[in-house]
């Protein structure tokens, strides 16, 4: 009797985890049903065509994960982030994909999967990293992207042997692309997409140095044509959050437009934008670049590894523009339209920029702020993919 009612309870358990699974997948990808198991060899699709969501997208089984990571192994570890390890993989077929974790530790979980999945398998941008597909099996919540063989920029931005590679004309390609990808979100894209968490750490590069934004878990959707929106759920990186973002909770384009200018001044400088600089007092890489920019030294905050290699007018006007995004007030900022008319126009004349919002105490690397409840959860960065 007692066999009897074990076997009973663990086919419970069983259909439960199979109704929640279904419903997972309903919710990212339409009409699809869990295969019994997926490899890079099937032809077939999920449900009545097999292998994919109708976003196009694979739903891998557990094992092809694990076996194309052997077993995530240490070897095969790429770095970790927020929501949890992130490990090189190879399929049957000999594809190299890059695959993501969920921690259970993690202070994501299920609503940023979902985010990511449902998100990026709409959006089709040369500056944007490609979803291949999602892994959901028991507990496990596993996104699997196109493998960028170049790692993450902070990879070579932040070490002075690495950032050799990155002479001016690639840091410029890197500056633009980053542009482009983000007007895609803003303006081009189907719904209007804020990312939330720009940074050096979520810029992937491809064979030939080009970026590709990454990360989309904390991205928020405005689905009208609202520009601002109020959030009791702040996430992100202190360091290249905006002023009302942080600690207003004030979401809108222009928030990506703050971080995109610390992004800028890091790539032009070589310095993070969340470390602390002495001058009069501790301030970070913005109020750094404001002090030299007001006393007319902006050219030393130019990386002295680019020594040569850079039209300094080019770069001075790089430095322009950052400190234009980073300004105060969200209104004063520019689009990121019109950033990309900046870069790619010397004749546009620019507005002198207004004193920067900078912070002067230092905060943990990368936090999570519930307004309601007051929780911090602090979470450690991605070094590398």
């Amino acid at each position: 009797m007692l066999h009897m009612l074990c076997l009973v309870e663990k086919h419970k358990a069983k259909v439960n985890r199979k109704m929640k699974q279904e419903k997972l997948l309903l919710e990212i990808g339409g009409n699809a049903t869990p295969p019994p198991a997926y490899d890079s060899s099937s032809k077939g699709k999920i449900g009545s065509k097999g292998g994919k969501t109708n976003h196009d997208m694979h739903i891998f089984s557990f094992g092809s994960i694990a076996t194309a990571t052997d077993n995530f192994s240490s070897a095969n570890k790429l770095g970790e982030g927020g929501y949890g390890p992130v490990y090189k993989g190879k399929l049957k077929d000999g594809q190299e994909i890059a695959i993501k974790r969920l921690s259970r530790s993690s202070g994501q979980g299920l609503e940023e999967f979902k985010n990511e999945a449902q998100l990026i398998a709409k959006l089709q941008h040369r500056n944007l990293v490609r979803l291949q597909g999602f892994c959901i099996e028991g507990e496990e919540r596993i996104l699997i992207y196109e493998y960028m063989p170049n790692k993450s920029l902070d990879f070579y931005l932040f070490d002075f042997n690495e950032k050799k590679v990155l002479n001016w004309k690639r840091r410029f390609c890197i500056i633009e692309g980053i542009a482009q990808g983000l007007v895609y979100l803003h303006n081009f894209s189907r719904l209007t997409v804020v990312h939330r968490d720009l940074k050096a750490s979520n810029i992937l590069l491809d064979d030939e140095m080009r970026p590709k934004i990454s990360d989309f878990g904390m991205a928020k959707i405005f689905k009208s044509k609202e520009n601002e929106e109020k959030t009791n759920r702040i996430a992100g990186t202190f360091g290249y959050m905006s002023p009302e973002y942080a600690f207003r909770g004030v979401v809108s384009i222009k928030t990506d437009v703050f971080s995109y200018g610390v992004l800028l001044l890091e790539i032009v400088t070589g310095k993070k934008g969340n470390n602390y600089y002495q001058t009069d007092g501790p301030i970070n890489l913005i109020g750094y670049a404001w002090q030299l920019w007001i006393e007319g030294k902006a050219s030393e905050l130019i990386d002295p590894i680019l020594e040569g290699s850079y039209s300094p007018s080019e770069v001075l006007r790089c430095i322009h523009i950052g400190l234009l995004c980073v300004q105060d007030k969200a209104t004063d900022r520019p689009t990121m339209l019109d950033v990309v008319s900046f870069l790619s126009s010397e004749i546009i004349q620019l507005a002198p920029p207004k004193q920067p919002a900078f912070y002067n105490v230092k905060e943990p690397d990368v936090l999570y702020i519930n307004h309601d409840s007051l929780n911090v959860i602090t979470i450690s960065d991605v070094s590398g993919r």
